[in-house]
C-alpha cells in the first residue's frame, strides 16, 4: 500500500538522521533523488517528507529543499508530581470505564465509569513537550502523597499525532497515583515523555 511504504520510508529516514548520515541543519536530498535512490515514485517521497515535517524530524517548505531540524532542548524530570510551568491545554474530558489497571492502581472495581482528563503541556515555543493523562472517581481532591513508577511504552496514533511522533514511537511513562492521609489512592496519571526531549531522574518519595 502506498501509505504504508511512505511511512517506512519516513522511518529509514529517520533511522538514517539518528546513525548521523544528516545532521540537524542539514539539506536532505530532493525527491526525484531520494526516490530515484530507494526506486520509488516522488510522490511517495514527498508523503514521507509531508510526515516527517508534520512530526517536526523536518523543517522547511514543501516546494523548497528540506532539512533536519534541530532538536528540542531536553529537559529533566525531578519531581513527577509538579505543575507545569508553562502553558497547557485539554484536550480530552470523556469519562472512561476502569481497566483492570487503572482499577488496580485505584482501588476500585473493574467497569467502574472514572472521571478522565488529558492535557498536553507545551514547552515556551508552543511545541508538545508531555501528555498528562489522569484518572479519578468522583470529585478531585487534594492529596498528601505520591508514587511513580517508570516504564517505556509504544504511542497510539492519538498520543503520536500530539506529541509530533510516529505511531509506536516508544516514549517514557510515568504512572503517578496520588493518595490521601489513609493511603487511599485518589487519582492515577500517565505522564508520556518523547525520549527525545527528556530525561528522568526521580528521588523516592519521602
Amino acid at each position: 500500500m502506498p501509505e504504508a511504504r511512505h511511512r517506512r520510508i519516513a522511518a529509514d529516514i529517520q533511522r538514517r538522521i539518528a546513525a548521523g548520515e544528516w545532521r540537524p541543519g542539514q539539506d536532505l536530498p530532493s525527491r526525484a533523488e531520494l526516490a530515484a535512490e530507494l526506486g520509488v515514485h516522488p510522490q511517495t517521497v514527498r508523503l514521507a517528507y509531508v510526515l516527517l515535517r508534520r512530526v517536526g524530524v523536518l523543517e522547511g517548505d514543501r516546494r523548497r529543499a528540506v532539512y533536519v531540524a534541530h532538536p528540542p532542548a531536553m529537559r529533566t524530570l525531578t519531581d513527577a508530581d509538579a505543575e507545569w510551568p508553562f502553558s497547557s491545554e485539554i484536550t480530552d474530558t470523556r469519562p472512561c470505564v476502569a481497566s483492570m489497571e487503572l482499577a488496580e492502581r485505584l482501588d476500585v472495581e473493574p467497569g467502574m465509569t472514572l472521571r478522565h482528563e488529558t492535557v498536553e503541556c507545551l514547552d515556551p515555543g508552543g511545541r508538545s513537550a508531555m501528555l498528562v493523562s489522569s484518572w479519578w472517581r468522583g470529585r478531585r481532591r487534594p492529596h498528601v502523597s505520591f508514587t511513580a513508577e517508570v516504564g517505556a511504552v509504544g504511542l497510539e496514533a492519538e498520543q503520536a499525532h500530539a506529541l509530533g511522533l510516529l505511531v509506536d514511537s516508544v516514549v517514557f511513562r510515568v504512572a503517578r497515583t496520588r493518595f490521601d492521609h489513609d493511603g487511599r489512592p485518589l487519582e492515577t496519571a500517565d505522564l508520556l515523555l518523547p525520549m527525545d526531549r527528556w530525561s528522568i531522574r526521580l528521588a523516592p518519595p519521602p
